[in-house]
């Protein structure tokens, strides 16, 4: 909007973008094409992988219910396959613009968007590099948004000023804290290093000042994995902490460009300057290559310059397998280049967030789920990683939340902290309560909020009194009741919903002018209902289904008696288990990723009620339990405990979907519940298993996180 504002519409633009087809949607669209029916398109779209960069295979097909030696579903493999890449619409880049002195529709052609006052043009970045038109990329983090409202409550609630200027300094007197904590990978919600794979490599590079975290950034890229320079690093990085280490170079030349690496390329810069100083190619040839890296994979150009690098440096001395890596590293750039600049950048956002969570982990959590969507995890496993770190969280409640999480006034008891995280001790400045706001709840408004906290002055005494008095339509008013956000009033979910279904804004009683006195008073009040209790388990399955988290208990916790007969560790478990143990967890499948460079290796990570473990899935083990692994929500899971620097993974060989045992969460028997968590009144308790479910049996599985893929 800014940039609209300042520049104006006739000289500003976004640039295109080409959509190409992928494997779900060249899938679909050839099966349409050979009049295949609507369930056949769906079944073969959603059998692909759950990633959409690989071809269209059999094991695709045989899911989706094809038989493969059919002659129609061979030609649909082959001509998806085939239609993989190409064009299939145009779309706006996420924030390339082009910015002209002159009329902008004088010098490319232009187009409407959906967006009123806006125009697009027609060509994307490479049309617009061809004719020497310059593309400026105004790109949007969410992270950059987390952190402005991070300092705001900074500010507002401690009284603590602070910037990203500030925190960008090259030392700071209060960092020691923030990098042991980065050490040790407690690093969930903070910018760029919580995935698996950063998690992993963080305690392995340990890093102790600012440029560490620029290559953390950077080393967990393509590039550098498939240029083969992450364990080389590594080695140079443990052989440097010892007294009077010197770098080696591959030759003297290379040590300014190699130096701040300890002798590995790691950037996109540095591979363009050891083309120009080992290969000796001129600067015009550098910036060439450097083009075709983008590119390549469309165009090809990039294998021409491959025997003039490796060649060159071949013939001036250098040994062929550094060339060949230096050229690997390259293609990987292709891939996604990630150049200093940027990873300088990036690394200040890291720091940054990683300051805000040591110390204020109230603050970071309320700015986090204030931003969403973003990041790697949901809400429901960054409250969950604050309690964790001792916060207290209170629930979405009509009196108290506002649209946004709130902090509120608490009393901070370090005791609460994880063992896991008991370095925290005496770090962690806390003194505020999380209070979770109505954008958690599915299916509000904005709006709606605003006016319930507008109209809430003291307090509301009732349902009804709230619906008087703010006006809000009766839906808004159930998508609270099932949120569970009437406590504050004294009711229970089912008390809630059972005094909202009694509203009757057509009823001639609540607009008779007489009773215009009587203020917001109970006039229709009925006779007492005794109502079956809600069991605690279905309490949790409704807090999922309308808030996608649960502050009651954790779903595993009702299962973790069956699970423990079945031999199946918690994952605060594994902290005992010495590596190379077999051992078997389970747990909701939160994330599964896939790095383009791992050689189809998936890592995934599970939760269950004591915290979060990560298992490994190596290419022939997903042959074998691939639905499994992408249809899962509670999976369990048989394999050796790898245990290294403190990173644990379990390297997957057996698996099972348990999802079914979610329906145990429907069980109103008192077995199994975690403690503390009662059925809202005992008078219920022998109602409540004369009552039949309304909801369906499969409704815990449906309700559960799906897993987010990540490639």
């Amino acid at each position: 909007d800014l940039i609209y504002k300042t520049y104006g519409i006739t000289h500003a633009g976004l640039t295109a973008g080409v959509t190409t087809y992928r494997s779900r949607s060249a899938g679909r669209e050839v099966a349409k094409a050979f009049d295949l029916s609507e369930d056949v398109q769906s079944a073969i779209s959603h059998a692909v992988s759950g990633w959409w960069t690989e071809e269209l295979t059999d094991a695709d097909a045989r899911a989706a219910g094809l038989d493969i030696a059919d002659p129609t579903t061979r030609n649909v493999l082959h001509h998806a396959s085939t239609l993989m890449g190409f064009p299939r619409h145009l779309t706006q880049h996420v924030g390339g613009f082009v910015i002209t002195r002159d009329r902008l529709d004088e010098v490319v052609p232009i187009m409407k968007t959906a967006m009123p006052d806006r125009y697009m043009i027609e060509w994307d970045k490479d049309d617009l590099d061809s004719v020497g038109i310059l593309k400026i990329d105004v790109l949007a983090l969410g992270m950059l948004t987390c952190m402005r409202k991070a300092f705001e409550l900074l500010k507002s609630h401690y009284g603590v000023t602070k910037t990203l200027a500030d925190l960008g300094n090259a030392t700071h007197p209060d960092e020691k804290e923030v990098y042991d904590m980065i050490c040790r990978a407690d690093t969930i919600g903070v910018f760029q290093i919580e995935s698996r794979a950063q998690m992993s490599m963080l305690p392995r590079l340990r890093p102790r000042k600012f440029y560490d975290l620029v290559i953390e950034v950077a080393i967990v890229r393509p590039g550098p994995i498939q240029g083969n320079m992450v364990h080389p690093y590594l080695k140079q990085r443990e052989a440097a902490r010892k007294p009077g280490y010197r770098t080696p170079f591959p030759k003297e030349e290379l040590r300014p460009i190699l130096a701040r690496t300890l002798g590995v390329p790691l950037f996109q810069e540095q591979a363009m300057q050891i083309a120009i100083t080992a290969a000796r190619f001129s600067p015009a040839k550098a910036d060439r290559l450097r083009r075709s890296m983008a590119t390549f994979k469309r165009t090809g150009t990039i294998d021409s310059f491959r025997e003039d690098m490796v060649g060159g440096m071949v013939d001036r001395g250098y040994e062929r397998e550094f060339a060949e890596r230096c050229f690997k590293q390259i293609e990987g750039f292709g891939e996604y280049g990630f150049p200093e600049s940027h990873a300088q950048s990036f690394a200040l956002l890291v720091y940054a967030s990683s300051w805000v969570k040591a110390y204020y982990p109230d603050v970071f959590c309320a700015a986090l789920l204030n931003s969403q969507p973003m990041g790697f995890y949901p809400p429901a496993q960054l409250v969950r990683d604050a309690r964790e770190h001792g916060v207290e969280i209170r629930p979405v409640d009509v009196n108290s939340s506002s649209w946004d999480t709130l902090l509120e006034e608490a009393t901070f008891n370090p005791k609460t902290i994880d063992r896991r995280h008991e370095g925290m001790i005496g770090v962690i400045r806390t003194g505020h309560a999380l209070r979770l706001g109505f954008r958690l709840v599915t299916g509000l408004s904005e709006d709606d909020m605003q006016r319930l906290v507008a109209c809430r002055g003291t307090g509301y005494a009732s349902i009804r009194e709230l619906w008087l008095r703010s006006g809000l339509q009766r839906a808004a008013i159930e998508r609270l009741a099932d949120a569970d956000a009437f406590r504050s009033l004294g009711l229970s979910r089912r008390q809630a919903l059972w005094a909202v279904r009694a509203l009757d804004g057509k009823s001639a009683a609540e607009k008779l002018p007489l009773f215009e006195t009587a203020g917001h008073e109970d006039l229709q009040r009925e006779p007492d209902t005794r109502l079956p209790a809600m069991p605690p388990g279905e309490e949790v399955i409704e807090d999922y289904r309308h808030l996608t988290l649960s502050l009651k208990a954790h779903p595993v916790s009702f299962l973790r008696d069956r699970l423990s007969r079945m031999g199946i560790l918690a994952s605060r478990d594994l902290l005992t288990v010495a590596n190379g143990r077999r051992v078997t967890i389970a747990g909701i499948v939160l994330v599964r990723q896939r790095p383009g460079s791992a050689n189809g290796v998936i890592f995934m990570t599970l939760e269950d009620e004591t915290g979060i473990a990560n298992a490994i899935v190596w290419k022939a083990t997903f042959g074998r339990y691939r639905t499994i692994v992408l249809g899962a929500r509670l999976v369990k899971i048989t394999g050796k405990l790898q245990s290294q620097d403190g990173v644990q993974h379990v390297v997957a060989e057996h698996m099972e979907d348990l999802t079914p045992m979610l329906g145990l969460l429907l069980d109103p028997s008192p077995v199994g519940n975690p403690d503390g968590l009662t059925a809202d009144a005992a008078t219920g308790q022998s109602l409540q298993k004369r009552t039949p479910h309304i909801i369906p049996a499969d409704a815990p599985a449906a309700v559960m996180p799906k897993g987010r893929n990540f490639h």
